[in-house]
């Protein structure tokens, strides 16, 4: 078996608070990346080995990530057991804090812990903060709440931190907390994942996604864009602003 070892300046509780979400999601059906030891300063994994993704797999991946997404969360914002505190998000060599606190409902989860803290670090053009606001006020008036339990997300879904191995696709780099099961989906379909269709389509036969979810999807995706822009610079405001565009006007 071999060890793959992260490390790195970072965060000194990063490294558990990765290893907590992976054990937390392991608590499931889809597969997840081993953790063998962590220290405030390293991460040991069991190495992966990757291989083609197949229609096959990813199938087998979208039913197993409903039944992990229904494993649930005590609250929209809570974190593993046992952690307090904020979580983290973003690239090891340059994280920022994930505020986490429970709440009953996934826009004020959504607006009050995730966009709003975000917003205020992130240098912005006049427009599109003043866009996001709205955004902010619309999630807030729960209009865009399914009225679903939390679900127990992996928080950071983007492709590359799922690989695809032997004994299927397997979830790598979370940030585990309790959310909105679409936030994952949504995620995934960001910057593109293999079968993404075949992935939504076996998620909805196992738990059928709820009304207008694609309408949603973009709305979802606007805290990962605007982390994009704190991280990476402005490169990404023309996808945030793509993101946020459905939603101005509607409060």
């Amino acid at each position: 078996m071999g060890i793959f070892r992260k490390s790195g300046s970072t965060p000194p509780r990063y490294f558990a608070w990765e290893a907590a979400g992976l054990r937390w999601l392991a608590e499931g059906p889809t597969p997840v990346v081993d953790v063998l030891d962590v220290g405030e300063g390293h991460l040991d994994l069991v190495e992966l080995g990757a291989v083609a993704p197949t229609p096959e797999a990813a199938e087998e991946f979208g039913r197993r990530l409903a039944q992990t997404h229904d494993l649930g969360a005590p609250a929209y914002g809570a974190p593993p057991p046992g952690w307090s505190g904020p979580g983290y998000f973003g690239p090891a060599d340059d994280v920022f804090e994930l505020p986490l606190a429970p709440y009953a409902t996934w826009s004020e989860h959504y607006a009050h812990t995730m966009i709003e803290p975000l917003a205020e670090r992130t240098p912005l053009p006049n427009g599109v903060r003043s866009s996001l606001r709205e955004l902010t006020a619309l999630i807030g008036t729960g209009e865009l709440d399914t009225g679903e339990p939390p679900a127990r997300i992996h928080g950071d879904l983007w492709s590359g931190n799922l690989m695809w191995t032997a004994d299927g696709a397997t979830l790598i780099d979370p940030a585990a907390h309790g959310g909105h099961r679409e936030a994952d989906l949504a995620m995934l379909a960001l910057f593109g994942a293999p079968h993404l269709e075949r992935i939504v389509a076996a998620y909805d036969e196992q738990r059928p996604l709820a009304d207008g979810w694609q309408d949603r999807v973009a709305v979802h995706q606007v805290f990962a864009l605007l982390a994009h822009v704190a991280l990476f610079g402005s490169g990404y405001l023309a996808m945030l602003e793509r993101a946020i565009l459905p939603f101005v006007g509607r409060v």
